[in-house]
């Protein structure tokens, strides 16, 4: 279950990728718009901000992420958002979108490359497949939350809960697969050092997002969550201690793809 207060922790740093995404995407005028994993809306409203005259879509499995996203009033100016819950490998836009985008949710689909195809073959001519995920997974808060998962004292409780190392590809291996596919395809990378404050911010980021399966398996266990986190926690400090000032600057990698579609 996704808790959207625990993710929305840090909304302007898990926003800014997809305001960066969104400006690359160089479609004028589209009539559809959708939002696929849109979480709590923050990306749907961005895109209704930039298109207010489009039909704005935010999909999301999560109901908890969809009520949160439904309860924001609607801006003046921007275009009304319309939100439901769907499971991102079973959906299918009625008609065709001129503009396809997905901000950090495609790492949580495995095998996503092999639906990226499918998905173009939605986009209208003159549209675009727009998406954004994590390339942090050999970073030291994956490979530590590996470490922990797989050690004496939790790989029997956890042995059902994936690595996720390759949960994402190579910026070149989905720059092929979108070209192959007919796309004309733009791939990049940027690397953001966030500069996080407060008590063990690295934990509290991973909380909302990568340590979520682990809690799962733990469920309603507080002692086993409260052991759990202590241990992963600790060597989060050390592997991001902070400055002088108490903050922590925590590298992310992210890779975007803005996929053309010729007219």
């Amino acid at each position: 279950m996704w808790d959207p207060q625990t993710y929305l922790a840090y909304a302007d740093e898990r926003t800014r990728p997809a305001r960066d995404l969104l400006a690359a995407i160089d479609v004028e005028k589209p009539a559809r718009v959708v939002d696929l994993g849109c979480g709590t809306g923050t990306s749907t409203r961005l895109l209704a901000r930039r298109w207010p005259d489009a039909d704005v879509l935010g999909t999301d499995s999560s109901p908890e992420m969809i009520a949160a996203a439904q309860a924001e009033p609607a801006e003046p100016g921007a275009a009304a958002c319309r939100y439901e819950v769907a499971d991102a490998y079973s959906w299918a836009p009625g008609e065709p979108v001129d503009v396809w985008f997905s901000n950090a949710m495609l790492q949580w689909l495995p095998g996503h490359l092999d639906r990226l195809p499918g998905w173009l073959r939605t986009v209208a001519p003159g549209g675009v497949l727009a998406f954004q995920v994590p390339g942090n997974f050999e970073s030291p808060s994956h490979v530590l939350l590996r470490e922990v998962t797989r050690s004496p004292a939790w790989r029997d409780r956890l042995a059902g809960i994936p690595e996720r190392r390759e949960a994402v590809e190579s910026p070149a291996r989905y720059a092929d697969v979108l070209a192959a596919a007919g796309a004309r395809p733009d791939v990049w990378e940027t690397t953001y050092l966030h500069r996080l404050d407060g008590p063990d911010p690295v934990l509290r980021w991973t909380t909302g997002t990568a340590l979520r399966p682990v809690l799962a398996v733990l469920g309603e266990d507080s002692e086993a969550r409260a052991a759990f986190l202590a241990e992963y926690g600790a060597a989060l400090r050390a592997a991001y201690p902070p400055n002088d000032a108490g903050t922590v600057t925590f590298p992310f990698r992210r890779i975007f793809v803005v996929a053309r579609i010729p007219a």
